[in-house]
């Protein structure tokens, strides 16, 4: 929809709203910039402080995932079609139209470093393999075909070594190493990757409505069962200590602190019909957004309470329509994306 609009609107209880012609399918929010990627194809690249646009763009084919760089520099787009790149300093736009399937961009937490070995680097989900491209774009990598779909990806060691999800497990590759150089497997089709920030866990949600865990150093691993429907959201949030996930309307949040989750009960976080995103505030406040399809938006205060109990929200926001995506811009901004096209950005309080 290369000529989609953007308008803005008023919202007492929100920062600023804004309306794409679009529905949305991702956020992404990172150094005052937000980027909201519509299915029709277009993004949206809006100033954080009052949600005036500072860009779009069109990937022709349609969107699926978006993903900025650590240093704020760069915006990764996915689609059907292929995938994009947009720079903040110029504006230029890039779009690689290879006619396959791009479910999921990831760049890894380099800040633009001198070396080559520490720059950002992008790792794309196409098909069956995964690509590692440079910040314009040119491939620097790829690895042999998978034995599916590749559903997600993660990097590790800071950019120097792929997790990438595919039937049967989680196989880890470097550069000049076309086969994998480690594997984590569970027989199953995997849908999200997540890793705590110290690299201790690496976790899937999956098809048989499960979690696996394996700890990295040795892939020890565990299995949590039981969830009544699939697991297609994980997140960490930034001290590593809380996973949260879908798969039931409860929201289950597990400790990862001492020796990990094993033998413990997850807190259950109840507010949704189905839980349709989550994001974790940046901090060590282990403060959760989530939402749902009945148009719910919740603020969680996710390590209080007891573990094994049910928990409610500390604040919720009802919406006219179901909210498709979740960014927190900084730690006082919170985006939501309604699949009507309403974008509304609301002020949280710091301490």
């Amino acid at each position: 929809m290369s000529n989609s609009t953007l308008t803005a609107g008023t919202d007492t209880t929100a920062g600023w709203t804004r309306h794409v012609e679009d529905a949305p399918v991702a956020i992404a929010a990172r150094h005052g910039l937000i980027a909201v990627a519509g299915a029709g194809g277009t993004a949206w690249i809006l100033d954080a402080r009052d949600g005036n646009p500072v860009a779009t763009v069109t990937l022709p084919g349609g969107l699926l995932a978006a993903d900025f760089s650590a240093d704020g520099a760069h915006l990764a787009l996915a689609g059907p079609a292929g995938h994009a790149l947009w720079r903040r300093e110029d504006g230029r736009f890039l779009v690689f139209e290879t006619g396959t399937w791009s479910n999921a961009v990831r760049w890894s937490s380099g800040h633009g470093a001198a070396t080559a070995a520490d720059a950002p680097r992008l790792a794309i989900a196409s098909g069956r393999r995964a690509s590692v491209v440079d910040a314009d774009g040119a491939q620097l990598w790829q690895i042999d075909p998978c034995p599916s779909t590749v559903t997600d990806v993660r990097w590790l060691r800071t950019g120097r070594r792929l997790a990438v999800a595919a039937y049967s497990g989680v196989y880890c590759y470097e550069r000049h190493a076309g086969a994998p150089v480690a594997e984590y497997r569970y027989l199953g089709s995997h849908l999200h990757l997540a890793v705590d920030p110290a690299e201790k866990w690496l976790c899937s949600g999956n098809q048989d409505a499960s979690i696996h865990i394996w700890r990295v150093r040795d892939g020890a691993d565990l299995t949590m069962s039981g969830y009544p429907d699939k697991i297609s959201r994980l997140a960490f949030e930034d001290t590593g200590r809380y996973l949260a996930s879908d798969g039931a309307p409860d929201i289950t949040v597990w400790d990862f602190s001492g020796k990990g989750p094993e033998g413990t009960r997850p807190r259950m976080l109840r507010a949704h019909e189905t839980v349709t995103a989550l994001a974790w505030r940046p901090g060590s406040e282990a403060i959760l957004a989530s939402s749902g399809v009945e148009g719910l938006l919740a603020v969680w205060r996710a390590a209080s309470g007891r573990p094994g109990g049910r928990h409610r929200p500390a604040f919720e926001y009802e919406h006219a329509q179901p909210i498709a995506a979740l960014a927190w811009s900084g730690p006082d901004l919170l985006v939501s994306a309604e699949r009507s096209g309403t974008i509304r950005a609301r002020s949280y309080p710091v301490s």
